[in-house]
């Protein structure tokens, strides 16, 4: 019988990947704290659970005691995220047994496959689903202790109560402006600009970098900041004065340069109570945009400069559809592909001149001709058909990177599901 259990654990087990991406797709529609979840968050999620698949079937493949098993380090962490973003544990704890079902029905659809006799198919369904349970109840065990563990450290932190308060300015929208400016200590009658700070996995000191990047935000604001940290490595801000704020986003950008693993989105200027609330919102857009560039590092980014697809970013799937309607094969992952790209985004950019888009791109005339006709061939149709969508098609390209044109990406979002079938040694 454990041969059996391995050999539905060796089915189930390939295209961990994707895998992981449509139980957390999953886990996206029917719990509305996952909704929640920035890109980042997105991320640390789905490596948790791929850490726990991988675990679990090792756990079968080698019948390690599940006594033995310990909470994977993706999954410790996201659970300790889950507390810095003072979301219930009731909502982390139903993830897991939504998990176990899920595992269980891909199962059952395999187990239907072997050919087995009613008995045998019941012995066996029945010994996974122990198992299953006994896994879940082990780890979940463990991570109620390293969520509350969490969360008492991080409510007893210098700030907590500010990060509380803003929290309900943002959300609650029955909140008069005096209200709001009351629970902030700001006047809420005056120009508000917002930014995100966030280090990521290879900031080598994110507490120091954060500290640093408010100081910075001081510097191209000339206002100081009203900071709180919504977890250990992310830090929202606002800076407010009389009229609207005005970054300098070039001395900005030169002094983050010195800072790796440190980014900032920034939201435009916006008025009240209203604008306050509107800011924000705009720098957590121009994040999603910096963090679906997987490609490109840039460290800085204002919302103005990338609305259009961060307007978009919401609909991911849908944006893409369109962008391979408007561009054909001009949008696919690939080296030549992405230059033609280039060339044919700066060349309606500069309004169709061949002189002014070689200068700039510091080509030869006929370059740009020949690359400006190779991707008119690859679309189907005239650049000049359709001439707005193409840039803005070319434009989600650029900033979005292979979230749009990478077809590994289209099995992700879209949920393709992994092989039905597996080859593993027979069974005695």
């Amino acid at each position: 019988m454990d041969n059996v259990v391995l050999e539905v654990a060796c089915c189930v087990g390939p295209g961990l990947p994707e895998v992981a991406t449509q139980v957390t797709e999953f886990f996206a529609e029917v719990i509305p704290e996952v909704r929640q979840h920035d890109d980042t968050m997105h991320r640390l999620l789905v490596a948790s659970v791929q850490a726990n698949l991988i675990t679990f079937v090792d756990m079968l493949a080698h019948q390690i005691p599940v006594d033995q098993v310990t909470v994977p380090s993706a999954a410790a962490e996201y659970a300790r995220r889950f507390a810095q973003h003072e979301l219930p544990l009731e909502a982390l704890i139903r993830a897991y047994h939504l998990g176990e079902h899920f595992f269980e029905q891909r199962a059952l659809i395999h187990i239907g496959q072997l050919g087995l006799t009613t008995e045998e198919a019941l012995a066996v369904t029945a010994k996974l689903a122990q198992r299953t349970n006994r896994y879940i109840d082990q780890v979940t065990t463990e991570l109620i202790s390293i969520y509350d563990s969490e969360r008492r450290r991080w409510d007893s932190r210098v700030g907590a109560s500010q990060a509380a308060r803003l929290r309900m300015v943002l959300e609650n929208e029955k909140l008069t402006a005096q209200s709001a400016g009351d629970l902030l200590d700001t006047r809420m009658d005056e120009w508000h600009q917002a930014a995100i700070v966030w280090a990521s996995a290879q900031a080598p000191n994110p507490a120091l970098g954060l500290r640093t990047a408010s100081w910075l935000l001081q510097q191209a604001t000339g206002h100081t900041p009203t900071t709180t940290l919504t977890d250990d490595r992310t830090m929202w801000a606002w800076v407010s004065a009389s009229a609207p704020p005005t970054a300098d986003i070039s001395q900005l950008r030169d002094k983050m340069a010195e800072l790796p693993g440190l980014r900032i989105a920034l939201g435009a200027p916006g008025a009240g109570l209203a604008g306050f609330r509107a800011t924000f919102r705009e720098a957590l857009r121009a994040r999603a945009v910096v963090e679906a560039a997987s490609g490109k590092n840039t460290q800085v980014v204002a919302f103005d400069e990338v609305a259009v697809v961060a307007l978009l970013t919401d609909h991911s799937s849908e944006l893409r559809r369109w962008v391979h309607r408007v561009l054909g094969d001009l949008a696919a992952n690939e080296p030549t592909a992405a230059r033609l790209r280039e060339t044919v985004h700066t060349f309606l950019r500069v309004g169709s001149s061949f002189t002014e888009a070689a200068a700039q791109l510091h080509l030869h005339k006929n370059t740009v001709h020949y690359r400006v006709r190779k991707a008119e061939e690859l679309r189907g149709r005239a650049l000049s058909e359709g001439r707005l969508d193409v840039e803005v098609a070319l434009l989600a390209c650029e900033l979005l990177g292979q979230r749009i044109s990478g077809t590994s990406t289209v099995l992700e979002l879209e949920g393709a599901e992994p092989p039905q079938s597996c080859h593993v040694a027979a069974r005695p």
